[in-house]
C-alpha cells in the first residue's frame, strides 16, 4: 500500500523524539462525542495553546486567564463549560474534513486512523488523524487562506502552537499540516507541510515552562475561589 518512500515507512514508537521515558495516555474515541468531551474537562488542549503561549515571558491575556477560570471550575466542581461558539467556517471545517482525509490517504497511499485523543495528565491534545509514527492536522479553508497557504508553502503563524504541542503531546516523529479548499481547482484543494518533532525542541521547553505557569495560575484561582467560601 506505501510506496517504498522511507518517509511514509510505518514504525512502532519506541523512543520519542523529545527524551521523555513515559508515554501519553490514548484514548480511541470518536471527537466531539459526550465521552471526548469528558476526557478534555479539566485539561489544557491543543485548540487553546495559542492562548497560553500568547505573550510568552509575560502575563497572561485575558484569553488566557478566562481560560483559567473555566478550568478552575471545572477541577472545583465537574461543570464543563462550553463556549457555545460556532460560525460557518467551524462548520465547513466539520463537513469538510472526511473529504480532505480521503484526498490524503489516496494521494500518499497511506492509512489514516482515528485521532482519539492523547492526554499527559494535565494537558492533553486531538490529532485529526494517526499515520503509523506520525499525525496530521486537517484545516478546511476558505480561497484566500488557501491561496496566501500555496504562496508561502507553509502554515499560517496562528496554527504554529497547535501544531508544536500536538506533536509533543502524541511524542510522534512528525506531523502534516494539511490545507483543504474544495472551491480550487482539484489539483489544487490539497497542500501538505510535513514538521518534525526534531525541529522544535526549544519550544518545547517553552511550552512546558508556560504550562507550568498556566498551572500555577489555575491553582491560584482556586485557592481564591475556596477563600470566598461563605463570606
Amino acid at each position: 500500500m506505501f510506496s517504498g518512500d522511507d518517509i511514509w515507512d510505518i514504525q512502532p514508537d519506541i523512543i520519542n523524539n523529545n527524551g521523555a521515558v513515559s508515554k501519553p495516555t490514548f484514548l480511541d474515541i470518536e471527537q466531539n462525542s459526550d465521552e471526548w468531551i469528558q476526557a478534555r474537562a479539566g485539561k489544557l488542549t491543543g485548540s487553546a495553546i495559542a492562548k497560553v503561549m500568547a505573550h510568552f515571558g509575560k502575563e497572561f491575556g485575558d484569553p488566557a486567564k478566562n481560560l483559567a477560570v473555566d478550568i478552575a471550575i471545572n477541577h472545583l466542581t465537574g461543570t464543563v463549560i462550553k463556549s457555545g461558539y460556532s460560525n460557518s467556517h467551524m462548520a465547513r471545517g466539520h463537513e469538510q474534513e472526511p473529504i480532505a482525509r480521503d484526498l490524503y490517504e489516496n494521494k500518499y497511499r497511506c492509512f489514516v486512523d482515528n485521532g482519539g485523543f492523547f492526554h499527559n495528565g494535565f494537558t492533553g491534545c486531538s490529532p485529526d488523524g494517526i499515520v503509523g509514527n506520525g499525525i496530521i492536522e486537517i484545516k478546511s479553508v476558505i480561497a484566500s487562506t488557501h491561496y496566501k497557504t500555496l504562496q508561502s508553502k507553509s502554515f499560517d503563524a496562528a496554527y504554529k502552537w497547535q501544531i508544536i504541542f500536538n506533536l509533543k503531546e502524541t511524542q510522534k516523529d512528525w506531523l502534516d499540516f494539511i490545507s483543504f479548499c474544495n472551491d480550487f481547482p482539484i489539483d489544487n484543494q490539497l497542500f501538505v507541510k510535513r514538521v518534525h518533532s526534531s525541529e522544535f525542541e526549544s519550544e518545547f521547553k517553552m511550552i512546558d515552562e508556560r504550562v507550568n505557569e498556566f498551572e500555577s495560575l489555575i491553582n491560584k484561582i482556586k485557592n481564591d475561589i475556596n477563600a470566598n467560601k461563605n463570606r
